[in-house]
């Protein structure tokens, strides 16, 4: 697929006019799924973007080093919106705010209602129109979301993949959205598999026998315990096709991460395997191919496999 020229006044994208776009619930979570991929490609010379549906205002401080932390207590949705900054320059990485209202996370049985107006309460084409734009604005080959149980199951997650694919599969349809600029064709549609087994699976036997203490232990227990009748859990629905070696910007991921430090406790889950084990152990970042415009083979090692 040729690239589009580039408009008056602007600078070619380069290599090749290359563009990504991630699609995200809330802040910090470009920063666990998926940063060391966007890094590296970003460092190549593609043209990466996040786009975050929500701010994060229902959510937490999650960091008890940030407790009682003023500008934290008193506007966390606006120190959130700072911590993404951070996040995006660490990564080198462009942003944009799809500008919902978290929906937060229900407790409770039953579960109570979520909040009137917020993310995962609305018309599926409402949600989705603003990334629409953005597809047709920023142009990208490549889109990047969560699978139908939204990598967990949290609200804003599920509704942030069901607007993903929607634009995916309008964004190019100039009969959809018609306010919303000129069509524009992606061409591969991934989901990404931060949390697959395989991958904890490996870093878990790893630190076992380097006498070490894995922070998976109960995790991998919970999936290899069978059920009365002798059925392990069931797998996930999508496979690895597509596995992005990255290793060398996992220092880059770290750092985002830490940028959300209301979010992210340093030394906490995120940190339990160094950088240098995970690298040797696991250096890949990994996803699912779900559609794909162009030809392509699997397994695939380059989202723009079929694009250069």
């Amino acid at each position: 697929m040729p690239a589009p020229s580039p408009s008056a006044g602007e600078e070619p994208n380069e290599p090749d006019g290359l563009r990504l776009l991630a699609v995200h619930a809330h802040p910090d979570d470009e920063s666990s799924k998926g940063a060391a991929m966007m890094a590296r490609y970003a460092a190549s010379g593609v043209e990466v973007m996040v786009a975050t549906c929500t701010g994060g205002e229902r959510g937490d401080i999650l960091n008890a080093q940030m407790a009682g932390v003023p500008h934290a207590e008193r506007d966390l949705a606006g120190l959130r919106r700072l911590e993404m900054a951070n996040a995006a320059k660490e990564l080198g990485i462009r942003h944009r705010w799809l500008g919902f209202v978290d929906s937060g996370l229900p407790e409770g049985d039953p579960l109570p209602p979520l909040p009137f107006g917020s993310f995962a309460t609305l018309p599926l084409e409402r949600a989705a129109e603003p990334l629409v734009r953005l597809v047709r604005e920023f142009k990208p080959q490549v889109m990047i979301s969560y699978d139908e149980n939204g990598g967990y199951p949290h609200p804003d997650h599920i509704m942030a993949h069901k607007v993903a694919v929607e634009a995916y599969h309008a964004a190019g349809d100039g009969t959809k959205y018609p306010a919303a600029g000129e069509p524009w064709t992606p061409s591969k549609l991934y989901y990404d598999r931060a949390f697959n087994p395989e991958r904890f699976r490996a870093l878990h036997y790893a630190l076992e026998e380097a006498g070490l203490k894995s922070p998976y232990a109960a995790r991998i227990a919970a999936w290899l315990e069978a059920d009365a009748e002798g059925h392990q859990p069931p797998m996930p629905q999508h496979s690895t096709t597509t596995q992005i070696d990255c290793g060398d910007f996992f220092e880059h991921r770290e750092r985002a991460l830490l940028a959300h430090r209301t979010q992210i406790e340093p030394g906490g889950f995120f940190f339990a395997v160094s950088a240098e084990l995970q690298r040797k152990v696991w250096p890949w970042e990994d996803y699912s191919l779900v559609d794909s415009r162009v030809p392509t083979s699997l397994p695939e090692t380059d989202f723009f496999a079929g694009l250069r």
